[in-house]
């Protein structure tokens, strides 16, 4: 333990206020301060107390704190105190997670922070005497040794000294510091069981679900007639099926403030009972299944009922992959301190966590700006890296519990993409589950929330991109990481012992590696430009050869990476093309279309494809040969080889084979350019744009397609597995002007079916709408302000400021171009700021957007501005969130997909359906707006060319007012000034 460490329990204490800066300094004074006079405090004063020294270094102007931190941040305290506790990272917020009332808490100024570290400390305490004192003790060792300045302060709450020896160290039969990082040791172990019978098929009525509902809502709650009639309607996607591929599927448009939650988890968990089956609900945002989880646990009030029967799951990619944690512990001591103390709180962490979820799910969204986003992306499951049954920690891994906990959960809360990927492989024989029977596994109910998203899911599920980064991540994982650091250990590292002695896997797996060089080379995006193919690297000043002529080469043929050609050649075209002349926006993509082609193309493509072909076919010799080891070695193999030649022939297929056919195909279509006046099936056309976290000299390219519609893939891979689904929405149609019109209730409707794809299916959907519960004439304002010019970055900065002044904060700004955005809040931040109105930004603070949102719903007086993420599925009932500005209509990105959407979608009304989409768009953001009955609030429009057509996006009763900036603002502040006087 380092003695220089300060101790906590004098130190001063500081926090952003208003502003300006809250001191309490050492002596008990309390000081408001100007952020200079802080920096020069800063260096005599005592190490201070703060809360998110990150973001308090970026208000200060001051470099990025690092780790270790030069401040006690008491955020850093409580992830080790209460690992796996949600909690804003904001004084308020800190105070509320430990349990402080709104009166205890005050202004939330310095003289807080040492009463939130009092209770830390107790709590601290408290667990050292209830057990924990040994992982306590290991780890404050490790922390200590790496320079954490919170050390000595635990060191002295645990009483750590009393158990160290003479020399300092723990005694030997305690666990070691290093070892206490070693999670994988001694977190639980998953355990076969008995495959999980077909569930059966009984149906459910709509009085059983209106009695489950009422149930779970309490004996002495009010239903709410929608709720109810929800849940009753519901019950239809849950009736026995009665012709194969031909689910019973319910289209429900549930209003805002319906209860559609509740009211579908009920027939959901009672036909799950019932039947012994498993219901899969589906989002499209994590906010939302997050938001169905917490409900979930109205049904399921005991935590471990709830997790017997509640699984939440996703993508590998977003869970703590413990090969690469035992990689990271294992190279720390040679690494700097900060990934040591990062690694010591992840470990803390996994101990506490309920499924391992790394983004969006129990670890703190603030984690990677306090201990290093790299840190974070380190330990995560990286793009086909896992290795499944061969890795040692297999049967400790947190994606293979989830697994294992769906097939014996009621309910799983899953999002679209997971959910259409898992169908298409289960149908494709390529599951995530090592039963040699997926199909008893294969979910047969199901309930798609956020219905309206359907098909922007299934345009992404299943589409292809041929381009340079997908390409070189391709070769990556046949070939490892060919020189670089990295624990990319390529295919024949991984199949290793599985083919080795094995002629018949050994022969097409050489071929298949040496085929694999045709496709980017590492470097390849500094080779893309014209002027730098095959450019020779500059002469050694230390070679003497270069004072003498050589002698005149052979000559011999360039021989250019097939891969790397198509893709200059992709360059080439798209820049000839596009309007911009070549002079591309570092924060824009350039898109042109695949026909007619430019010289050399087509040529250029079939090398290409014959090059994947000579990849791919002995992969697929390698993966049948492996299979057949299965049945032709049954008797010699023992469980764990069977495991992993299961898991690599699946990985064979899905991360090489399958995506090497797709592009084999996508190169056939250069010779078929689309006819005049035809509906193609696929949308082909090709994009150079710089990918995000990329260097600023470095783009991609790449050919890509799309499905024309792209719910006819979904229809077709979710005909055979589902027997009844439910797609519902609070924006499923677009009913323009409200009317009651059959006519055009009857476009709506069928313009619902057509973005959800229940029209491709055989029978009709059941349709219902049910009507929102609230009085938005009463409750809310809408306005479009007519003297903005929204293009001027300037005058809409001055309307966002004008407008969140006005509601006295409590605004959500929208946007529909992340440059806008950042453009305004560099504006305005610091004005609101010194009122008091701290403002939050998507793509500006390092937070995820989860975090962002418990900030805003916290912070009464916060304002947050985001873009589509935050348009859809925020819930923030309450005063918290009482504006919404919206910066423009939100019309359709006039790109070369959307055009050909238009023309071939539209029935022949392009402009109509532009419009729909905007409409919609609307619909969902005034939807943030009101969220319970005592909700007020108010929505603006800075589009002053807004269309009358448009405004049918907002509910019956809503009256919306064109007028100025200056008279919008008065009307705010009397409107909402009004709502809390009668409150």
């Amino acid at each position: 333990m380092q003695p220089s460490f300060p101790s906590a329990h004098e130190a001063p204490a500081l926090v952003s206020y208003q502003g300006r800066f809250s001191l309490l300094t050492e002596d008990g004074e309390l000081l408001t301060l100007t952020a200079g006079e802080v920096r020069e405090r800063l260096h005599t004063m005592p190490c201070p107390l703060v809360v998110y020294a990150p973001a308090l270094a970026r208000k200060l102007d001051l470099p990025p704190t690092g780790q270790p931190a030069p401040w006690l941040d008491l955020l850093e305290l409580f992830t080790f105190v209460y690992p796996a506790r949600p909690v804003a990272p904001t004084p308020r917020g800190l105070a509320l997670a430990l349990g402080l009332d709104e009166q205890s808490i005050g202004q939330a100024e310095a003289d807080l922070l040492p009463s939130l570290l009092s209770i830390m400390l107790g709590d601290l305490a408290r667990q050292a005497k209830a057990g924990q004192i040994e992982l306590l003790a290991a780890f404050t060792v490790r922390l200590g040794q790496a320079g954490w300045l919170w050390s000595g302060t635990v060191a002295e709450t645990i009483d750590l000294h009393s158990r160290l020896n003479s020399h300092g160290k723990l005694a030997e039969e305690a666990t070691q510091p290093a070892d206490a990082l070693r999670v994988w040791r001694y977190l639980p172990k998953w355990e076969e069981a008995a495959q999980r019978p077909p569930p059966s098929s009984h149906p459910i009525s709509p009085a059983e679900a209106r009695e489950r509902l009422t149930s779970i809502l309490g004996s002495d709650a009010e239903i709410r007639s929608g709720q109810a009639d929800f849940a009753s309607v519901s019950t239809e996607a849950f009736a026995p099926r009665t012709v194969r591929g031909d689910p019973s599927i319910v289209l429900a448009e549930a209003g805002t403030g319906t209860g559609k939650t509740l009211g579908y988890i009920a027939p959901a968990s009672l036909w799950a009972e019932r039947n012994d089956g498993a219901v899969w609900i589906s989002t499209y945002t994590r906010h939302l299944q997050r938001q169905i989880e917490q409900e979930t646990k109205r049904l399921y009030p005991d935590t471990t009922t709830h997790r017997q029967h509640v699984v939440l799951r996703k993508g590998r990619e977003n869970y703590l992959c413990l090969l690469n944690m035992e990689e990271a512990v294992n190279t720390a001591t040679s690494r700097p301190a900060g990934i040591t103390i990062a690694l010591c709180m992840l470990a803390r962490w996994a101990t506490a966590t309920a499924d391992g979820d790394l983004f969006g799910g129990d670890l703190p969204g603030w984690f990677g700006d306090l201990f290093g986003h790299g840190n974070l992306a380190g330990v995560a499951d990286r793009r086909g890296e896992c290795i499944h049954g061969a890795c040692a920690h297999y049967q400790r891994c947190f994606v293979e519990h989830s697994i294992r906990r769906a097939h014996d959960a009621s309910l799983v809360i899953a999002n679209h993409a997971l959910v259409m990927t898992q169908a298409a492989y289960a149908q494709a024989g390529m599951s995530d589950d090592d039963e040699s029977d997926a199909d008893s596994n294969t979910p047969s109910r199901y309930v798609f929330d956020e219905g309206h998203h359907l098909a922007d899911a299934a345009d992404s599920a299943f589409s292809a991109e041929l381009s340079g980064l997908e390409t070189a991540e391709l070769r990556r994982w046949l070939l490892g990481a060919e020189g670089r650091r990295s624990r990319a250990r390529g295919l024949k590292r991984r199949l290793d012992d599985l083919v080795v002695g094995h002629p018949k896997l050994e022969n097409p797996l050489d071929a298949a590696l040496l085929a694999a060089t045709a496709l980017p080379a590492p470097g390849w995006s500094t080779r893309l430009g014209p002027d730098n193919i095959n450019t020779p690297p500059p002469p050694d000043p230390a070679d003497l050869s270069s004072l003498f002529p050589p002698e005149p080469p052979a000559e011999q043929p360039v021989m250019e990476n097939p891969t790397e050609a198509f893709l200059r050649l992709l360059r080439q075209q798209v820049m000839a093309r596009t309007a911009e002349g070549g002079k591309q926006s570092i924060h824009t993509a350039m898109e042109c279309d695949l026909h007619p082609l430019v010289p050399e193309m087509a040529e250029s493509g079939q090398q290409l494809a014959r090059a994947l072909g000579r990849i791919v076919e002995p992969l697929r010799t390698l993966a049948e040969r492996l299979h057949a080891r299965l049945e032709d070695d049954a008797d010699a193999l023992d469980a764990t080889t069977r495991g992993r030649i299961e898991a690599m022939t699946r990985a064979l297929r899905r991360r090489a084979i399958s995506r090497l056919d797709a592009w084999i195909t996508m190169l056939a279509a250069l010779d078929q350019p689309p006819e005049p006046g035809s509906t193609p099936a696929h949308v082909h056309f090709i994009r150079l744009e710089r990918r995000e976290k990329q260097r600023m000299n470095e783009y991609d390219v790449g050919l890509y397609r799309h499905w024309l519609d792209p719910t006819i893939p979904f229809a077709g891979i979710m005909a055979v597995p589902a027997q009844g689904m439910l797609m519902t929405s609070a924006t499923l149609r677009d009913q323009q002007g409200g009317t009651n019109d059959s006519d055009e209730a009857e476009i709506a409707w069928e313009a619902a079916e057509a973005r959800t794809g229940a029209n491709h299916f055989p029978s009709p959907a059941l349709r219902a709408s049910l009507a929102s519960p609230f009085d938005y004439a009463r409750q809310t304002r809408a306005f479009i302000v007519t003297d903005v010019d929204n293009s001027s970055i300037v005058d809409l900065s001055a309307a966002f400021r004008t407008l969140f002044q006005s509601s006295g904060g409590g605004g959500l700004g929208l946007f529909t171009a992340i440059s806008r955005l950042r453009g305004v809040y560099d504006r305005i931040a610091p004005t609101l700021e010194q009122e008091g109105l701290p403002l939050y930004a998507q793509h500006v603070d390092a937070m995820d957007n989860n975090t962002l949102v418990d900030i805003f719903r916290t912070e009464e007086h916060a304002c947050l501005l985001g873009t589509d993420a935050m348009r859809d599925g925020v819930d923030v009932p309450g005063n918290a969130l009482r504006l919404v500005v919206f910066e423009r209509v939100p019309w359709p990105r006039p790109d070369i997909l959307h055009r050909e959407r238009r023309i071939h979608l539209s029935g022949g009304d392009p402009k109509g359906f532009d419009d729909r989409i905007a409409r919609l768009r609307l619909r969902q953001a005034f939807g943030r707006l009101i969220r319970r009955q005592s909700d007020r609030g108010v929505f603006v429009l800075l589009d002053r060319r807004t269309p009358t057509r448009l405004l049918s996006a907002f509910p019956n009763g809503v009256a919306v007012e064109r007028c100025g900036l200056a008279q919008t603002a008065r009307q705010i502040t009397a409107f909402l000034a009004e709502q809390g006087s009668q409150t």
